[in-house]
């Protein structure tokens, strides 16, 4: 995935955020350059943990390949996955990703509690490309 979105393993797993000094706006993913909040006349971004855990505002599962620069081999056959929209409450934003492998949209449901785990979104020989998850609550990995 990308450099500086998330940090840490297990229970220590974060995504990565900014947050702005004058107006306390905080981005993700993460930005580096200025404030992007428009009332806001910038200051300092600093790097802040997201919350773990959130709300599900919505959810649906994936039906087709996407196109580049998604990551998949396309002489296999497509599985279907979940993908979910989080709120996290504390940070007053909603942030996208994939539900942990085996979660699907029949075990979802809007306002239902999930946490951000690491994983695993493609690997060869030679490198594994980490990504995170949004898993519900109690579900084991």
């Amino acid at each position: 995935m990308v450099t500086g979105w998330f940090a840490g393993e297990e229970d220590n797993f974060r995504l990565l955020g900014t947050r702005c000094s004058a107006c306390a706006s905080v981005f993700f993913p993460r930005e580096d350059g200025f404030c992007r909040n428009p009332g806001c006349s910038g200051g300092d971004l600093d790097e802040v943990p997201l919350s773990p855990r959130g709300r599900v505002w919505s959810y649906t599962d994936s039906r087709y390949r996407p196109p580049a620069p998604y990551v998949s081999d396309p002489e296999l056959p497509w599985q279907t996955y979940a993908l979910i929209a989080v709120e996290l409450a504390a940070e007053r934003m909603v942030v996208l990703g994939q539900a942990a492998p085996g979660v699907g949209v029949a075990d979802l449901e809007v306002g239902m509690e999930v946490e951000v785990v690491p994983g695993v979104l493609d690997e060869d020989a030679g490198t594994t490309w980490t990504t995170w998850y949004w898993r519900p609550v109690g579900v084991g990995a």
